[in-house]
């Protein structure tokens, strides 16, 4: 029994141990932000594009497919269920609620950190192997403003990009697929999704796309720097980003609602 509760006593300090460690992290990333700027800003602004190529760009397809199958989906079970019981005026706010509050951001964030934060990790885990982070130093560029600032700028915009893409198609995209069993106007429909529709609905959206995606570059990039002797801890580290990300996903996803509904 002693066992079990150090066991559970090491688990609890460790995770307090990262979570300091990445406050640690975040205040230099903030100390940082306000400094005054150093390093080559030509390099610096092509790490932040090719960021958001990686990150936004090359994610649309991806983004587009899940958007029309949660799209589709949903839009289906709201008709077929509401109009059996008259719920039909209830259609556009559940679909608002499912999709643009929470389906969105969420889904969004989990297909980032699936492509960009593994990648994020992986890439700052063999530069620190191959000491690559030692020879900027040596040249007198920071890293965190070369290598993390324009990380966390371009997932943070490609985030709340594909959010709003992903929203779009979802609700319009959804509709021409369902249009293929249910029966009813586009006019209807939009109608419907626009009345139900609020400002703080697409402030609620956006505001997560930006929280999310601050925490998903954080993480990763912290996770990256947490490699130091061998390729081999890479992959480690990469689980570790990945998992602590979505942990964090659904933690700030929890809170951001609370309070709003609270």
């Amino acid at each position: 029994m002693g066992n079990f509760f150090g066991k559970i006593g090491n688990w609890f300090l460790n995770k307090i141990g990262s979570f300091l460690d990445i406050c640690a992290y975040t205040f230099l990333i903030i100390k940082t932000v306000f400094q005054k700027r150093t390093g080559p800003k030509k390099s610096q602004r092509l790490v932040l594009l090719k960021q958001i190529l990686f990150t936004g760009v090359d994610a649309l397809p991806v983004i587009a497919l899940v958007a029309l199958a949660i799209g589709a989906t949903s839009i289906i079970q709201s008709f077929s269920t509401l109009t059996k019981i008259g719920g039909e005026s209830f259609i556009g706010k559940i679909l608002i609620t499912v999709i643009i509050r929470e389906l969105g951001p969420i889904l969004t964030g989990f297909i980032v950190i699936s492509r960009s934060g593994t990648a994020i990790t992986t890439e700052i885990g063999n530069m620190m192997v191959s000491h690559e982070m030692e020879a900027l130093e040596s040249m007198g560029i920071d890293p965190i403003r070369y290598i993390v600032i324009p990380r966390i700028l371009g997932v943070t915009i490609s985030l709340v990009s594909l959010n709003i893409y992903f929203d779009i198609l979802a609700i319009l995209g959804g509709f021409f697929v369902s249009k293929m069993i249910i029966v009813t106007s586009l006019g209807i429909f939009l109608e419907k999704m626009i009345k139900a529709m609020i400002l703080s609905d697409l402030t609620i959206s956006l505001l997560k796309g930006v929280i999310f995606g601050i925490l998903i570059s954080i993480i990763c990039t912290f996770f990256g720097f947490s490699v130091k002797l061998s390729t081999t801890e890479v992959p480690q580290m990469t689980t570790r980003a990945v998992v602590n990300s979505i942990m964090m996903l659904f933690l700030a996803d929890g809170i951001v609602t609370f309070i709003y509904y609270m």
